[in-house]
């Protein structure tokens, strides 16, 4: 009898390609998972499905995906089902980024709201909308959204992503109400890690950058892979079953103090 955790179980990982869903990728290979490296990157995404075929022997492959676009989200749940029968987790963790940088409210561009609102909220409600019928006609399934401390916290300049991952909180919670009598749990991970998206706001804003991950109360941002992953794993997992519409702070006590951080958004 194996102990691995997930064996055979079909996994969908959108943005894993990198950061956060990679570390969520390689863990639910690890233990035995079927993955589905779902990314607009069309260099990354390959190489880590490979990685997950050599390193754990597990079957893996990728698809370009632009989780901003109904079709794709959409597709890339068909084509999983056409490949492996079902899908038995979902993972919404894209994040493709934007232009628009630190922007106070006000200043805040029509297009980079459209494009968090497409990418945040849209892209996971479609990729969940076409998982629901597979899940719900196999008893169970578990729906993991990636959202953040900067709606939770009110981050200052960049009200794009922080409304749309509240957004998407409340889709999780609302999900996980409706759906709860099929057997499907929806929860959400909030992390603090070093992902692409902060490597992002390093390079724009560096001091406050350095000040935020200095606040943490463990002193640093998570490794996407041996801090955050295990949590996505716990979700994933049958230990979680009686979870579900749960915000679980994947962050060091981050949320403890709140935002600490004070960008210049003066004109």
């Amino acid at each position: 009898m194996s102990d691995k955790r997930l064996l055979d179980r079909v996994a969908v990982i959108t943005g894993g390609g990198d950061g956060i869903g990679r570390g969520i990728a390689r863990r639910f290979a690890q233990e035995g998972a079927r993955v589905v490296v779902a990314d607009i990157n069309g260099e990354t995404g390959p190489i880590v499905a490979q990685e997950l075929q050599d390193e754990f022997g597990v079957e893996a492959f990728f698809l370009q995906t632009d989780a901003t676009k109904e079709e794709d989200n959409r597709r890339m749940v068909r084509e999983t089902v056409a490949r492996w029968g079902t899908v038995d987790i979902l993972v919404n963790n894209a994040w493709g980024g934007d232009q628009a940088g630190l922007q106070r409210v006000d200043k805040m561009p029509d297009d980079a709201m459209d494009h968090a609102w497409h990418m945040n909220v849209m892209g996971p409600l479609w990729a969940m909308k076409e998982s629901f019928s597979h899940m719900r006609a196999q008893g169970k399934g578990r729906i993991i959204n990636i959202c953040s401390l900067n709606g939770v916290n009110a981050h200052m300049g960049s009200v794009h992503y922080n409304s749309t991952k509240e957004a998407l909180r409340s889709i999780t919670r609302t999900a996980a109400r409706e759906w709860a009598n099929f057997g499907i749990t929806a929860n959400v991970i909030c992390p603090a890690a070093k992902t692409t998206a902060f490597r992002m706001f390093e390079q724009m804003a560096p001091q406050v950058a350095a000040e935020s991950e200095a606040a943490n109360p463990m002193g640093h941002l998570g490794d996407p892979e041996t801090e955050i992953a295990p949590v996505a794993f716990f979700l994933a997992s049958d230990d979680s079953a009686y979870i579900t519409g749960n915000t679980l702070f994947a962050d060091g006590g981050s949320h403890i103090n709140g935002a600490v951080w004070v960008p210049d958004l003066s004109d």
